[in-house]
């Protein structure tokens, strides 16, 4: 729970950064997005990663991929596999798009 905290801690900080990574039908904010796939974390945790739930797809479906595409391009956040969550669709058998991951 303290390493979520920190977490949520370090997010709201670098919220204020992210102004230029707002994607380009996205509504959300990077934290909104994040907070929405907080039941994705262990599907996305890099130590030891499960299979992603049924409230996990769901999130990612009501998030959509321009709104999944920002977190990855965000900022990173400790604990989440960035390749990880790339996934996330596939797994959850979406059919969104890939995100384009070049950065300029």
């Amino acid at each position: 729970m303290k390493t979520f905290t920190c977490l949520i801690a370090m997010v709201l900080i670098m919220t204020v950064m992210v102004d230029q990574s707002r994607g380009h039908s996205c509504d959300s904010t990077f934290f909104s997005s994040l907070v929405q796939l907080i039941p994705c974390r262990r599907a996305v945790s890099p130590f030891s990663p499960t299979p992603p739930s049924m409230a996990c797809c769901n999130a990612v479906k009501a998030l959509g991929q321009p709104c999944l595409c920002v977190l990855v391009k965000g900022p990173s956040v400790s604990g989440v596999d960035r390749g990880m969550t790339l996934q996330l669709p596939e797994k959850c058998a979406t059919n969104f798009d890939p995100c384009e991951l070049t950065r300029k």
